[in-house]
């Protein structure tokens, strides 16, 4: 569901709806932010939810009804709505189904941080949850071809497909839903280990050093990456002129992505989940950059190389989706050896935060640099939006994954240093009257 708005919804409102670009661009910008405020919100109240389903399923529970109203509502405006009710609507449906999204994301994140305290059984764990995602991204492409299809025929043919596709979707989604509410187990002596002030939870979260390093650091790469959902349809249509093989070069960036987890779980333990995840910003940041090329290759050799590099930017992806939430979940150990906490929702609603503001500052970049020009949907483009869209597309996600990487070479919490941190805090839970350290 995720996947199909982040890859679609822009497509689908300049294309069919016939929005401005500018002004989908504005209504991402606004959903990014009230994620501002909704996301430490959900982070927090989980933290500090108690009932019989815990702090995280009666989370999940409660999103689905939200989750799928709001993402049907965003693909089914009325016909009969006039160009500026269209926009309200529109802003309705995308700041709706963001803040659903985060009732669900943030809470079952965050329980998979509770699963294990162990160093690489968390990899796993998270590489499986990211083998699972982008399998899920793979059916949000057949959606997606299957509504590209119908542009063939026309608008209201696009329309009606999406009614159909949402409700599919909502379905099976509801029903996942469901069985992770009755099948998961959550651990009891988390529950009630969180401050009573919200602002001092986020700031302990801000204050912690390691948090604030890997924040900037996962704003800044996910701007890069956000370029695959938000430009691949423009890049396959506009400059490659094969509308049809969208959903096949971003198939190619899926599948290693899921393939490669099992690869990358041995190599985290050889070389380090730090440096890992470094090396795989420098190959993603490399793969997208070379993708420039395009602009001077035969249009027979286009495809190829888009292919090639795709799969190669696929390959390091599935690095950085396995290993970073397991670092992330590092991170929230050292904040218990600082504070005595357990706020596994604060922080990951802020990693939250991070990939999906920076997701929104790529939308709302995209949708400017286009306007600006030059952009007019469903005809051939000028060589100015042409450079627009490949300079977009290739040479920003270089830079910001280089970026990325000279930022994380700081980071400093590796395996030495957790094993440390650990067997601190399993001596404390056998001398409870041990001092907790006040300060980083």
């Amino acid at each position: 569901m995720m996947l199909l708005v982040n890859l679609y919804v822009m497509k689908f409102a300049t294309d069919v709806l016939l929005i401005a670009p500018g002004v989908m661009g504005v209504i991402f910008g606004i959903s990014r932010v009230w994620d501002a405020v909704s996301d430490p919100l959900v982070g927090y109240l989980s933290d500090r939810s108690k009932n019989r389903l815990g702090r995280r399923r009666s989370w999940l529970l409660f999103s689905i009804l939200p989750l799928a109203g709001m993402f049907i509502w965003v693909f089914s405006p009325p016909g009969s709505l006039s160009a500026g009710m269209l926009i309200v609507w529109m802003a309705i449906g995308v700041i709706g189904f963001y803040s659903a999204l985060t009732m669900l994301v943030v809470p079952h994140v965050s329980l998979g941080a509770e699963l294990s305290e162990d160093y690489h059984l968390r990899s796993r764990l998270y590489g499986l949850r990211h083998g699972a995602f982008t399998f899920g991204a793979i059916l949000a492409l057949g959606g997606m071809q299957w509504l590209l299809s119908a542009e063939q025929t026309g608008p209201e043919a696009v329309r009606s497909r999406a009614f159909e596709v949402t409700m599919i979707a909502s379905v099976v989604t509801g029903g996942l839903i469901l069985w992770a509410v009755m099948g998961l187990r959550e651990r009891q002596d988390f529950q009630g280990r969180v401050n009573h002030r919200p602002l001092s939870a986020f700031a302990d979260v801000w204050h912690n050093v390691h948090a604030r390093l890997v924040l900037i650091v996962t704003f800044v790469e996910n701007i890069g990456g956000a370029v695959i959902a938000t430009l691949t349809l423009y890049v396959a249509q506009y400059v490659l002129g094969r509308p049809d093989m969208a959903g096949l070069i971003i198939l190619a960036y899926f599948i290693p992505s899921t393939l490669s987890v099992p690869m990358w779980l041995p190599l985290s333990r050889k070389f380090g989940k730090v440096r890992l995840w470094m090396f795989s910003m420098v190959l993603t940041g490399l793969s997208f950059g070379s993708m420039i090329s395009i602009l001077v290759l035969e249009p027979n050799t286009q495809l190829p190389v888009m292919f090639f590099l795709a799969f190669v930017a696929g390959l390091s992806a599935g690095c950085g989706g396995t290993l970073s939430p397991s670092i992330q979940s590092d991170i929230i150990d050292y904040d218990e050896y600082v504070t005595g906490e357990r706020k596994e929702g604060s922080y990951f609603a802020a990693f939250n935060f991070a990939h999906k503001s920076a997701t929104g500052v790529m939308i709302v970049l995209a949708g400017f640099i286009l306007q600006l020009a030059g952009f007019v949907p469903n005809v051939n483009q000028t060589e100015l939006v042409i450079y627009a869209l490949v300079g977009l597309f290739a040479g920003f996600p270089l830079v910001c994954y280089l970026i990325s990487a000279w930022l994380f070479r700081r980071f400093s919490l590796d395996e030495r240093t957790y094993r440390r941190l650990r067997s601190a805090l399993d001596e404390r839970k056998v001398n409870p009257e041990a001092p907790a350290p006040v300060s980083q």
